[in-house]
């Protein structure tokens, strides 16, 4: 989370490449790296519309989008980068049809305060403060205060001794109940309630990993209600060994063939195998146009040839 976002100067994606180039005809969409930074153009080849990249939103793992700012308007570039491309591509949710005009083929506008606030809210840290939004104030990525809340008086007590006052004045989202943790992650990795408000079906979900999570099983019958933090800690980076999953997923189910729930067991045992249980229960999908395959948390029994379940 700490490499949510970052200068665009800074991004590794446009450090490696001198100029990268995507058509759209009319429209031809370059980022140009020069000494002063990556330049984002957009050309009809008559009349031509360009503005130095801000922001790079995301790792990069699969893709990194762009923001920049132009006449006091921020932008969504039109045209995001994806690692197993090497190149350009249309940014997710973006139009795949030319537009009318070279201003809306630059990218989306961000033209209301909130999607701003919330755009720069999830990805960097301390970019609206006091309600208001200040870029001069920000620091790039999801860091301690973006989740904690302020943390002045938390290091001056730790620092001064008091271990349980400055324990107690920092905000632990460890400490809430299971349906305010998710929501609490899903402020940012969206929830049911924003799926319902976006009207959002279909793939286009996939990466709305609260909401898929409380779909499961998992999270209805257990008394417990797994969260997000049940199998990743978000003080260190995702553990990307499958196997690595399957104690959190046997300390409900238990391992032995003839297991019946319990205070401490909860759920069935796979008749299957207790090994790799993620890759069977928690599939990838491809999600259109980003080139990449995303894990699906609705756990659950997977089907042959099932569609994806909505």
């Amino acid at each position: 989370m700490a490499n949510a976002s970052t200068h665009a100067a800074d991004s590794e994606a446009l450090r490696l490449h001198d100029q990268l180039t995507f058509r759209l005809p009319p429209y031809t969409y370059q980022i140009t790296r020069t000494e002063n930074g990556s330049f984002y153009s957009v050309t009809n080849g008559a009349h031509t519309i360009s503005a130095p990249l801000g922001w790079a939103f995301g790792l990069g793992e699969s893709g990194q989008t762009y923001v920049l700012e132009r006449n006091g308007t921020f932008y969504e570039s039109r045209v995001s980068y994806y690692r197993a491309i090497d190149g350009l591509d249309f940014t997710p949710g973006a139009p795949r049809t030319a537009s009318p005009t070279l201003e809306d083929a630059l990218g989306r506008r961000m033209l209301y305060a909130p999607e701003t606030h919330r755009c720069f809210g999830c990805h960097t840290t301390a970019a609206t403060t006091n309600n208001r939004f200040n870029l001069n104030r920000l620091i790039p990525g999801v860091t301690c205060e973006a989740c904690h809340g302020p943390g002045a008086t938390h290091v001056a007590m730790m620092k001064a001794g008091q271990k349980e006052e400055g324990i107690a004045s920092i905000m632990n989202p460890r400490r809430l109940n299971p349906v305010d943790l998710v929501d609490f992650c899903g402020t940012c990795h969206r929830t049911f309630m924003d799926v319902a408000l976006s009207h959002t079906s279909g793939l286009a979900n996939l990466r709305f990993q609260p909401y898929r999570l409380e779909r499961s099983k998992c999270w209805e019958k257990s008394e417990a209600r797994i969260t997000c933090l049940t199998c990743h800690n978000p003080h260190q980076p995702r553990v990307r060994d499958l196997a690595a999953y399957d104690d959190k997923c046997l300390s409900c189910h238990r391992s032995d063939a003839d297991s019946h729930s319990t205070d401490d067991h909860r759920g069935k045992a796979c008749t299957v195998s207790k090994n790799n249980c993620v890759t069977c229960h928690m599939p990838k999908y491809d999600m259109p146009g980003m080139h990449f395959k995303f894990t699906d948390h609705f756990i659950r029994v997977v089907r042959k040839d099932e569609a994806y379940p909505d």
